[in-house]
């Protein structure tokens, strides 16, 4: 049995979600239940908390369930039935709760310290709540649950065998170029297989989307969106990100990219060219040699890290097998009923998948720090330009600790290189998608064909500008279906490029003070998320700025990194 079993009972299941009777008896006596005082007000929502992290630990170890099986019809009716049967009915009670909360008398009583963000976001969910957008809502998981089982089980055919998919993604990234090109072209033929499908379900995702907007009183979902998330930012300020990325960190990038076909001796850079494709062999063989090598990188960073890691081995939260029937991609998830977090991934062996499980072992150190000062984050101080902070800095922090895995001195500097590398992509690849939605909710009608065109577009005035890429239009512009963002997440993509701005300050003081640099990760990770983003990245001694004169010194910073590793 491996490692990463998924026999293995890893989150909170005491209540029955099939027992909607009884369910909703619960929620329905805590609507009830009459609150007295500012005191009262506060166990009932401690009460209320209680109750909803016991129903989201069911419904989130129920959905991780599925993605790592999706193949088992078993494991996806018990998700569907939380997405379609259970979501209704709590979408409904708490709504009547947030009308509760911001109804009483003793609201303004509350400390503002620890319940003003909650007074806000729970004000705004009760401006925009639509008791039409339910059905909608259900649909809209319906739909992801979908496109998670056709790419859970999406398969390439590879030297005369059928591969999973992720297997073949690890050929795209070897040195040898024949194979890289064989292998981005297979890939790409995979996802056309799928694609007629997959436009379906985005098509009547954008429908849903728009419907639920025009309900709540908006002119288009992205409006909308923004209202929901609560964002500290405005739209204009998205689209002046768009801006100084393009005038900064591209042009950056076309530089680099130029380094790097010298490098590799090409003639033209191509899209199998912009990979990681610089580092020679696997960096490990098994599962157990990936988890012992992030387990060394950790500790020897700081002993935290690696006492949470090594718990999380011990008590089945970890999941970084490669199998078939995996969702792509990774994630880490909070099970705030046990104050236990769960990690995903799926990758063959690759560079990749060593910087993936770091990248989400960064979001489980701040969870589990987060739940160390019982704050924990919840829903309504949950917003990934913080969360994504901790998960980038965590692969800064370790930046210097590859060559666990890449012992050759030169393979180290080019492990180092290809990380800032990814860097820029994160910097450049989710601006361009931002922008890409902007358009898609703002022009719903849109056509699956203009919708490839954009997407197209777009891409190339960002991380496609030094590329070549002709012949290769049309797979290209059919390559917004491999990102599950746009389908699960909407919206949720520029906070990577605004959070990697934030890691890239603490890599600056990492290099000076390597131990003043990992308290800061500490401390922020572990501060009053109920405070503003700002305060957040204060606490961890960086600043939430992506103005255009931070956006152009950071370009210069990583250049100037990179060309040290020459």
């Amino acid at each position: 049995m491996s490692e990463s079993s998924t026999s293995a009972k890893y989150y909170s299941d005491t209540i029955n979600l099939e027992d909607t009777v009884a369910l909703e008896a619960r929620l329905n006596a805590l609507l009830q239940q009459e609150v007295t005082s500012a005191a009262a007000l506060e166990e009932w929502l401690a009460e209320e908390r209680k109750l909803r992290d016991e129903i989201t630990e069911a419904m989130t170890g129920h959905r991780i369930d599925f993605d790592r099986d999706t193949a088992n019809a078993g494991k996806r009716d018990i998700h569907l039935h939380g997405q379609t049967v259970v979501q209704p009915l709590l979408t409904k009670y708490v709504a009547e709760f947030d009308k509760k909360f911001c109804g009483s008398p003793f609201i303004e009583q509350l400390e503002d310290k620890k319940h003003g963000l909650m007074r806000k976001v729970r004000r705004a969910k009760v401006e925009l709540f639509r008791e039409e957008n339910i059905p909608l809502t259900v649909r809209e998981q319906e739909l992801v649950t979908r496109y998670n089982e056709i790419m859970g089980v999406l398969t390439v055919e590879w030297d005369g065998e059928t591969k999973p998919y992720p297997l073949v993604q690890a050929q795209a990234d070897i040195p040898d170029r024949t194979v890289r090109e064989r292998a981005w072209r297979a890939l790409a033929e995979a996802r056309g297989r799928v694609k007629p499908e997959i436009d379906d379900i985005m098509n009547e995702l954008v429908r849903l989307r728009h419907r639920m907007a025009l309900n709540a009183g908006f002119g288009n979902y992205r409006d909308y969106i923004f209202t929901l998330k609560n964002r500290e930012y405005s739209i204009q300020d998205c689209y002046d990100f768009h801006t100084s990325v393009e005038k900064h960190v591209v042009p950056a990038w076309e530089r680099l990219a130029e380094v790097f076909r010298t490098g590799l001796g090409i003639d033209s850079y191509r899209p199998w060219d912009t990979g990681p494709c610089t580092l020679q062999g696997e960096p490990f063989r098994t599962v157990t040699e990936l988890l012992d090598g992030v387990d060394l990188m950790l500790g020897m960073t700081d002993t935290y890290f690696q006492e949470k890691f090594r718990f999380m081995r011990a008590n089945g939260l970890l999941d970084v097998e490669c199998r078939q029937g995996k969702r792509p991609g990774a994630f880490c998830d909070s099970l705030p009923a046990s104050k236990n977090v769960f990690v995903f991934s799926k990758f063959s062996p690759s560079f990749v998948a060593v910087i993936a499980l770091i990248h989400e072992m960064g979001h489980a150190v701040n969870e589990y720090l987060q739940f160390d000062t019982e704050s924990g984050i919840q829903a309504h101080n949950h917003r990934e330009e913080v969360a994504e902070l901790y998960s980038h800095a965590m692969e800064l922090l370790l930046l210097d600790k590859l060559n666990v895995f890449y012992t050759d001195d030169q393979e180290f500097k080019n492990a180092q290189r290809e990380e800032l590398r990814r860097t820029f992509n994160v910097l450049i690849n989710p601006v361009a998608g931002d922008l890409f939605q902007h358009w898609m909710y703002t022009n719903p009608n849109h056509s699956a064909e203009e919708r490839d065109a954009k997407f197209l577009e777009i891409n190339k005035r960002f991380m496609l500008r030094p590329v070549d890429i002709m012949g290769l239009e049309s797979e290209i512009g059919a390559g917004w279906i491999g990102s599950i963002h746009y389908f699960a997440y909407p919206f949720y993509k520029i906070e990577y490029a605004m959070s990697e701005l934030g890691a890239l300050q603490l890599l600056q003081i990492y290099r000076e003070d390597p131990a003043k640099a990992t308290a800061l990760f500490k401390q922020g990770a572990g501060s009053d998320f109920n405070q503003s983003i700002a305060q957040i990245y204060r606490d961890t001694g960086v600043e939430f700025d992506f103005s255009e004169q931070t956006v152009e010194k950071t370009a210069k910073f990583v250049e100037s990194v990179i060309a040290e590793l020459q």
